[in-house]
């Protein structure tokens, strides 16, 4: 019976948000009502914040139905029967690598010479931004919703913050690369998808966890470019020899600080 589920489960996952975001339409020789930036020079145009909040809600909503619907808790209790046996079984620890995969791979296509659409100091100070706003809404929902792990070894189950990391950084890639090809971010969503069904073949995560975890993780990024391009505005209305930030970051229990210098 878990062969049949799994299939079912994972196109879901890495397919939803490629089809319904598509390739958001933004071109770098036409113009429509959006400001459109040049490439590899500003940060991207916004796209609607109502658009795009639209698949973060339906993925965040859904994990947080489950908390007061008998039914979908029900979904999980399934879920977890079926992906999670009752035999023993070792650990498979690759969730925690593959979460960092897509970001890896948008900075290492950009030292191959195959260019995303900003450029490197643009990229890396909305990756950082996507991250801090990841894992505070993260670690903040995880003290609140105080829901336990499946394996019952604590109480910060929900949103999975791998799951999170991952699609965040999925996202991050299809926004770099959606110009060059659609490929791109199907790849970083499959990657993204793998790290949250590994996350409940582990036991640590309910299914609810996993979307949630998705949904977060999407915004995150989706808002880091969208408030980017005001951010970097107000730091550089002052002529000065370079601009730096320092922006503090939280991964997986540790603590750190990302600084960007624009020369």
């Amino acid at each position: 019976m878990r062969n049949k589920i799994v299939p079912f489960i994972l196109p879901v996952i890495i397919l939803l948000p490629q089809l319904l975001l598509g390739q958001d339409s933004i071109s770098t020789t036409k113009t429509d009502s959006l400001k459109v930036f040049n490439l590899h020079q500003e940060p991207v145009a916004r796209k609607p914040f109502g658009r795009m909040l639209i698949i973060p809600a339906v993925l965040i909503g859904y994990g947080a139905a489950t908390f007061g619907i008998e039914g979908l808790k029900n979904v999980n209790t399934y879920l977890n029967k079926q992906i999670y046996p009752e035999t023993g079984r070792k650990a498979v620890h690759l969730d925690n690598y593959l979460l960092y995969v897509p970001t890896v791979l948008v900075y290492g296509l950009n030292i191959a010479g195959i260019k995303g659409r900003n450029n490197l100091v643009d990229r890396s100070a909305i990756l950082v931004m996507s991250n801090v706003i990841m894992t505070g809404v993260v670690y903040t929902t995880k003290n609140l919703a105080h829901e336990w792990r499946p394996d019952g070894s604590d109480r910060y189950s929900f949103p999975s913050g791998h799951t999170a990391a991952a699609f965040a950084a999925a996202e991050f890639m299809r926004r770099e690369y959606q110009d060059v090809s659609v490929w791109y971010g199907v790849a970083g969503y499959a990657v993204a998808a793998t790290t949250g069904y590994l996350r409940m073949y582990n036991n640590k995560h309910w299914f609810s966890d996993v979307v949630a975890g998705a949904g977060v993780g999407i915004l995150s990024t989706d808002l880091a470019y969208y408030i980017y391009p005001s951010v970097k505005r107000i730091f550089t209305k002052k002529k000065t020899d370079g601009l730096t930030m320092v922006l503090p970051t939280y991964q997986q229990g540790a603590v750190g600080a990302s600084l960007v210098h624009v020369f």
